[in-house]
């Protein structure tokens, strides 16, 4: 999945839409307004010409959220403070019409990495809380939300980065747990989120050398494969953050880390910040490809999961108004969260 700049596709871009890209992922950078977002959106499905993921960030709270005119939701913090999963259920659902109305098919969350580190960059005021359970628990629901409203979502960051004090646009985190802290911890949420039948899993560019002590957890094959598809039993598509983060470009070429993530297991990488990364990442997995660096089996399979979430995410029929968006049954149930945590 790629992230561009400007508020309108290049001609490369369509390109890449036109020959597979499965998917696009959008800021607040590349639109001006709900309108715009709508036009944009449009636009990429007329590239492709087949299902493709347009998705984009939708937490809730201030740091990975749309501003007006959509409706300002309560923080993951809050709505863990709360501790109602009916209410996480009905946020999440209100969030997908919404995305919805402006053309996109997914949202990146639920964020299930736990806050147990008060000094984390990462999950200040995005993590429902430090409670294992409760987070499962919210979680789940915002995941049920969000597609019974008819939009994928995508659990992250897998296996968590709550517990390390390093931003991973930075540099790497680095965490120092064993496995039995993991199962323990970290790896509750995940398990719930994926008994949900959450669709989509995104990796944390973490460092684990308990477990690996050569790969960061989104280029590890003993995480991606052995944890989480084997000891989860995760069946969906998994998805490597943005490969352009300080934790990975400060140590990989964008066509190494590329080649390493699908070799570890990842079906789907992101590039979201430098486009002169895209041509050598997409240069070096196809040679890879051609030089039978990949099994086959595998990438038949991870072809299969993406083509599924593809036509999942387009499968929701009629798309709502654009009027839905900051409507007032949408405030009155944010609002009504906020009363309830004074």
């Amino acid at each position: 999945m790629l992230g561009f700049d400007g508020d309108s596709l290049s001609s490369e871009l369509a390109g890449y839409l036109s020959r597979g890209l499965a998917g696009v992922v959008l800021y607040q950078r590349n639109f001006k307004s709900a309108v715009g977002l709508r036009e944009l959106a449009l636009e990429i499905r007329q590239a492709a010409g087949r299902p493709v993921l347009i998705g984009i960030d939708q937490e809730g709270g201030t740091r990975f959220a749309l501003g007006e005119p959509f409706t300002a939701w309560p923080s993951a913090a809050e709505l863990g403070r709360l501790g109602d999963v009916d209410s996480v259920e009905k946020v999440a659902h209100a969030i997908a019409m919404e995305l919805r109305a402006v053309g996109c098919n997914l949202n990146f969350a639920p964020m299930l990495d736990l806050h147990v580190n008060s000094e984390s960059p990462v999950t200040r005021d995005r993590s429902f809380g430090s409670d294992p359970l409760l987070v499962g628990r919210l979680g789940a629901a915002f995941d049920r939300g969000l597609r019974s409203g008819g939009v994928l979502s995508c659990a992250k960051h897998f296996p968590g980065h709550g517990d390390a004090a390093v931003d991973p646009h930075l540099d790497l985190p680095v965490f120092l747990g064993t496995m039995e802290r993991l199962e323990s911890a970290e790896l509750v949420p995940f398990a719930a989120a994926v008994a949900s039948g959450v669709p989509m899993v995104m990796t944390a560019h973490i460092q684990l050398p308990q477990i690996d002590s050569e790969n960061p957890a989104s280029l590890s094959r003993a995480m991606l494969d052995g944890v989480l598809r084997r000891r989860l039993r995760f069946d969906g598509v998994i998805l490597a953050d943005d490969l352009g983060m300080g934790a990975i470009a400060k140590r990989y070429g964008p066509g190494e880390a590329s080649v390493r993530t699908l070799h570890a297991g990842t079906d789907m990488a992101m590039l979201c910040h430098d486009w002169r990364a895209v041509a050598p990442a997409i240069d070096a997995v196809r040679n890879a490809r051609q030089d039978g660096g990949f099994g086959e089996e595998e990438w038949r399979a991870s072809l299969e999961r993406i083509e599924h979430a593809c036509a999942q995410a387009e499968a929701s029929g009629p798309r709502p108004s654009i009027n839905i968006l900051g409507c007032k049954e949408h405030r009155q149930l944010a609002n009504g969260i906020r009363a309830r945590l004074r």
